[in-house]
């Protein structure tokens, strides 16, 4: 299985899936998942509550956001390779980060949920055949098939652990 070709994904998604380096979603999820699950299990107590600007999304509001993406991309996959020809809906993620009460949550917590979170989207997508990984449908009122949406999942982690090494830590 190769690398999601351009027209897998709409243009605003290529930069995440460029992040993840690999031949296949095979390749990517041996190469990151320790690494990813390593970074983000690390991230301490005492940036927790931590936003580099004004306005800007603390290190929990950032954990919340990426489990909730992961779940939004990981529900897409599933929906697409179950050939679902359903259009499924954009989400507003600044409206999901207002909403999330992650404030509210300890940093343990959140790291537990991005953990079980994690194990879960690498189950299914380990499960995904050649198959479903080809499989077109429509998110966001873009196509897309179930392979870009795995590299996606990968590159939205490694974007925001980036933005996290480079703004917060």
């Amino acid at each position: 299985m190769s690398r999601p070709a351009p027209q897998d994904a709409a243009e605003f998604y290529h930069s995440y899936i460029n992040h993840a380096k690999g031949n296949s979603i095979a390749d990517v999820m041996s190469k990151y998942t320790t690494q990813l699950k390593e970074f983000y299990n690390n991230l301490s107590e005492e940036k927790a509550d931590y936003a580099y600007a004004q306005g800007k999304w603390t290190i929990k509001e950032l954990l919340q956001h990426i489990i909730d993406a992961e779940r939004i991309f990981a529900y897409r996959a599933l929906r697409i390779a179950r050939k679902d020809t359903t259009p499924l809906a954009s989400f507003d993620e600044n409206s999901y980060a207002q909403h999330s009460n992650a404030k509210n949550r300890t940093l343990q917590s959140l790291k537990d949920e991005f953990n079980a979170v994690r194990a879960s989207t690498d189950l299914l997508l380990a499960s995904f055949n050649e198959d479903q990984l080809n499989a077109s449908g429509t998110a966001s009122n873009k196509s897309i098939t179930v392979k870009a949406l795995a590299f996606i999942i990968y590159g939205h982690l490694l974007h925001h652990k980036t933005i996290i090494e480079e703004r917060y830590l």
